[in-house]
């Protein structure tokens, strides 16, 4: 093998490991939204459900009165889709009553294992957990009357096609709400990221079979939008 031989070869080696690390990165870098160019933001490992069971959460929050801005009906059958340690699952559990059903999805078995432990310390049992993918969250279809996205739709890494699975979930005029952080008040001590606009959420869902019937901004720090199944 001639000098010239190897200083091709390694040049080629060269190439290809630039290639495989700009494609490492490429994969790990977060999405694009290709109908609003959001960019997605990294999700919140089990490691970090101490934050979402915070006692700052009904100060900073109020998700009891978003609860009721909502509006859950007894016997009722929802979803609580990113449902982490339960915080809120449990308080949709009390809504719908015994005779009612709360889906709790998550994609992450450590969260559901917390959901676990709150569901058995509180005696709750009208909630069913499903271990979901990040582009499906596994509900079964036409099933449920309404799918609560508590802060989670901007850490979606697939959320046009997690929205076509809510969409088939969904029983017909059904309701999507999201509770997203007010992009729109850079005050709000929440990293851009985490936060959307009115004009994002509507121009994403409304893009995957969905109508914006409703935008309320009374909650501290929230909006509660709530779209409906066409």
């Amino acid at each position: 093998m001639t000098r010239r031989d190897r200083v091709l070869i390694g040049a080629g080696r060269l190439a290809a490991l630039v290639a495989l690390a700009a494609a490492v990165l490429a994969a790990q870098a977060p999405g694009i939204h290709p109908v609003s160019g959001r960019r997605f933001a990294a999700v919140m490992g089990a490691e970090g459900a101490d934050w979402l069971d915070r006692a700052e959460r009904d100060t900073e929050e109020d998700p009891d009165q978003a609860l009721a801005i909502i509006g859950i009906k007894k016997g009722s059958v929802v979803a609580d889709v990113g449902a982490g340690s339960g915080y809120m699952t449990a308080k949709m559990a009390k809504k719908v009553g015994a005779d009612g059903i709360v889906y709790a999805n998550d994609i992450q078995q450590a969260m559901l294992d917390l959901l676990d432990k709150r569901l058995k310390k509180g005696k709750i049992t009208n909630v069913r957990p499903i271990l979901g993918t990040p582009d499906d969250p596994k509900l079964p279809p036409e099933s449920i009357e309404m799918a609560l996205l508590v802060d989670v739709y901007h850490e979606f890494s697939q959320p046009q096609a997690m929205l076509r699975r809510l969409h088939d979930a969904l029983k017909a005029g059904g309701r999507l709400v999201l509770l997203e952080y007010r992009k729109e008040d850079p005050s709000i001590p929440i990293r851009p990221e985490h936060k959307m606009s009115v004009a994002e959420a509507r121009m994403e869902v409304e893009a995957e079979g969905f109508k914006l019937g409703r935008v309320d901004d009374s909650l501290p720090r929230q909006h509660v939008l709530i779209f409906t199944k066409r």
